[in-house]
C-alpha cells in the first residue's frame, strides 16, 4: 500500500488548528476548531479507507480497475459531516443565547466554580459545620421542595 505524505500533513495540521483553536476563549473560535477537527477525521477515514476502484455494485465497472471501492469509509464519512454539522449548530445556538445574554462572546469563569476551586478544606475542621439532614422532614409527605407539589401518588 502506497501512503502518501500530503493528505497526513494537511490531516495533521487541520487537527493541531483546530485544537489550538478549541483551546481558546471564544465560542467562535471554538466551532471553527471543532469544524477543523472534523474535516480533519473526514479526510483521515478517507485516507485510511484505501484506493479508489469499482463500485461497490456487482457487475459495474470504472476505468478498468480491478478492485472494488472499500463502502465503509464512505458511509462513515457522510455520517461524520452529519454529526459534526449537528454539533456546530449546537454550538451556534449556545454562542448565540450566550451573546443575548451577556452581550459577549468570549466563555468567561464561573464564579460558584472559582469559589469551590479556592476553597481550602482544613484538616482538622470539625464534624459539628457539616449540616445534618433535619429528621422531621424526612416524611414521604409532599411538601414545597418537591416537583410535584400536591401530588399524592397513586392510591
Amino acid at each position: 500500500m502506497t501512503t502518501y505524505i500530503v493528505p497526513l500533513i494537511m490531516i495533521g495540521g487541520l487537527t493541531s488548528t483546530g485544537v489550538y483553536l478549541l483551546l481558546e476563549r471564544n465560542l467562535t473560535r471554538m466551532l471553527l476548531g471543532l469544524l477543523l477537527i472534523g474535516n480533519a477525521v473526514n479526510l483521515l477515514i478517507l485516507t485510511v479507507g484505501g484506493a479508489s476502484g469499482n463500485p461497490p455494485i456487482r457487475g459495474r465497472t470504472s476505468n478498468g480497475s480491478e478492485a472494488t471501492a472499500d463502502p465503509l469509509a464512505q458511509g462513515m464519512i457522510l455520517t461524520a459531516i452529519v454529526i459534526s454539522m449537528g454539533i456546530a449548530a449546537f454550538v451556534l445556538a449556545l454562542a448565540y443565547r450566550s451573546y443575548r445574554l451577556t452581550t459577549i462572546e468570549e466563555v468567561s469563569n464561573d464564579p460558584e466554580d472559582t469559589r469551590v476551586s479556592l476553597k481550602v478544606v482544613d484538616e482538622d475542621e470539625d464534624e459539628d459545620d457539616i449540616p445534618k439532614p433535619d429528621a422531621s422532614r424526612d416524611t414521604d409527605a409532599p411538601d414545597e421542595l418537591d416537583a410535584l407539589p400536591g401530588f399524592e401518588g397513586s392510591k
